[in-house]
């Protein structure tokens, strides 16, 4: 049922049926609720093909409706607004960015906002008025760029704005329950900004509990990118299995043997309200509806079914908002858990005998950690266009003290934010996270492990992802009929890789690149790129949103820059005219 839903939703998404699906829904409805009522052998027997069918049309009708663009208000590109804060979002050097709720007397509108960082920073007590520049999100003009606009419209966000100066603020009397969490996380985020430790231990701490990385610096960042621990930082399904196993350690201490189950529906109570807390993010609740489903089986004395445990999961998650499909995160997130579930115990089979503690946490973290980044490796690619072979080893290092980490920060952000914290307690902390700060930065100084720019198509995703289905058979027993079909798949990867190099080394292309209100001229010829810019340009900027983006998509190897002369507004090629202003 999950899979025929997940695809009803790919066929709306990429075909946009709109005018028939309701109808449609209502006569299979109609149909299946028919087969379950007769006693006739072929409507028993067509009962899980409608009921399929049933789901595959529900996605369909469901992306329908969450797809529609709502009716949005005609606005002046700078006018007075009235608006109010809904999320702060990730910072830059000159901003600090927010998501907020524009009044416009019409309706009201979610828009991205820049703020300067002279300016006061938003909270959720007040509301504002200011002058600002509003515009629709345009779609980029080049078909290698990232649709920001597509990813905004898919959180119903059309709108992006500047604040320039000068904001108006005014106290709100009558809060909302919602507001009044995200006001409380805001200030425990604040008191943790006073405390006497490192801003990076600082950052740190508000990213891996309170799921909080406006303010983390580009450098640390970069470390956990390069060294494949993304998935520390962001509040996943390891930090909600670490919070609730915290969570029933106590509670099964303080509730007798016969009330288990008691302990085990507070605990899931508790990360719930965790969730709530620390803004409930899509990570966090995919994670705490999935360990909830888990440990529903568990409470009604069902053997735990992982994989219906998933399913189900996902279906309650992409029912009530079916773009979460196309999340990564969400992706990543069910591609990691199905990983683990696939080629843990294969892994574990091919390890040495754990006869001790250590010997069996070292290779339960080994085989986890391989299962995960083997199943999540595809996508990891895809859409990021890197790989670390490091990440490997840092998994291996970092993984087993991420518990102790966990709950090292739990603990101190519950004694920050209650105003009482011992002095030398919070200065071992420090010293603690600057340990593992500067473990990570040193493994990610290991740039010759480091890929980048490779690129991956849908359709060699695809074959990626079924050689890791067929591989779990070839770990379990290696014999030349397991071996065959990962034989193929990889002799089919590697043609459509060369094929598609060879189609790009072909075309030969001139074109203008547009990157906000900058132009960039670039000459493709083979697989080289030649990029045309001007003496003032920021080059590394460049290179991040224009250059390497384009080589991965034309798959191209190398590329030269050239300089044109300062403040140059065209450029003259093989006779034409290419104009680098508007």
């Amino acid at each position: 049922m999950c899979i025929c839903f997940i695809l009803g939703i790919i066929i709306q998404e990429y075909l946009a049926l709109r005018n028939w699906t309701s109808y449609f829904l209502v006569l299979i409805l109609a149909i299946t609720m028919f087969s379950y009522l007769s006693t006739s052998l072929f409507w028993v027997a067509q009962r899980k093909y409608l009921l399929a069918l049933l789901f595959g049309v529900m996605g369909i009708w469901l992306h329908t409706l969450h797809s529609e663009i709502p009716a949005l208000p005609e606005l002046s590109p700078k006018e007075e607004m009235v608006f109010k804060l809904n999320k702060k979002l990730n910072s830059n050097e000159k901003n600090r960015r927010y998501e907020i709720a524009v009044n416009t007397g019409e309706a009201e509108v979610s828009s991205i906002l820049s703020v300067p960082r002279g300016l006061p920073e938003l909270d959720y007590k007040h509301l504002y008025r200011a002058d600002i520049y509003i515009s629709r999100v345009q779609p980029p003009k080049n078909d290698y760029q990232f649709d920001y606009s597509k990813y905004l419209s898919r959180n119903r966000i059309y709108h992006q704005s500047y604040l320039p100066g000068k904001l108006e603020s005014a106290e709100v009397t009558n809060l909302t329950v919602a507001d009044r969490i995200r006001q409380k996380r805001l200030e425990v985020l604040q008191r943790i900004d006073s405390v006497s430790i490192s801003p990076k231990s600082r950052e740190f701490m508000k990213g891996i509990i309170l799921a909080d990385r406006t303010e983390m610096d580009r450098e640390t960042v970069a470390d956990f990118t390069k060294t494949g621990l993304v998935h520390i930082l962001a509040i996943s399904g390891s930090h909600i299995v670490v919070i609730y196993g915290l969570f029933f350690w106590l509670l099964i201490r303080i509730f007798p043997l016969r009330h288990r189950r008691t302990a085990i529906i507070c605990s899931l109570i508790l990360i719930w309200v965790f969730a709530v807390f620390i803004g409930y993010g899509n990570s966090v609740v995919r994670s705490c509806i999935m360990i909830t489903v888990y440990f529903i089986y568990i409470i009604l004395q069902r053997k735990p079914d992982l994989l219906h445990a998933m399913a189900f999961a996902a279906l309650i998650i992409l029912i009530s908002d079916s773009n979460q499909l196309f999340d990564v995160g969400f992706q990543l997130s069910f591609m990691a858990v199905f990983g683990i579930y696939w080629l843990n115990q294969p892994i574990l089979k091919h390890l040495p005998p754990a006869n001790s503690f250590v010997k069996k946490m070292l290779f339960n973290t080994f085989s986890i950690s391989m299962a995960a980044q083997i199943s999540t490796l595809p996508a990891v690619i895809y859409y990021f266009h890197q790989f670390s072979l490091i990440s490997i080893a840092a998994n291996l290092v970092i993984i087993p003290l991420s518990q102790i980490i966990i709950i090292f920060s739990l603990m101190m952000t519950l004694t920050i934010g209650s105003s009482w914290y011992p002095q030398a307690l919070l200065l071992f902390y420090d010293h603690f996270i600057r340990i593992v700060l500067y473990t990570i930065h040193w493994f990610s100084g290991f740039d010759r492990f480091m890929y980048s720019n490779i690129p991956m198509t849908l359709a060699e995703t695809a074959i990626l992802c079924t050689v890791i289905y067929y591989l779990r058979f070839l770990i379990l027993q290696f014999t030349i009929r397991n071996l065959l079909p990962l034989l193929a798949l990889i002799t089919l990867y590697f043609g459509l890789y060369h094929g598609l190099n060879i189609y790009h080394e072909q075309k030969n292309e001139v074109l203008i690149h547009h990157h906000f209100r900058k132009k960039y001229f670039s000459v493709k010829k083979g697989n080289k790129v030649e990029f045309w810019l001007n003496a003032d340009a920021d080059q590394a900027n460049v290179k991040k949103y224009i250059i390497d983006p384009y080589l991965t998509s034309r798959r191209a190897s190398a590329y030269q820059i050239k300089t044109l002369p300062h403040k140059a507004t065209s450029v003259q090629y093989n006779g034409i005219t290419y104009p680098l202003k508007d």
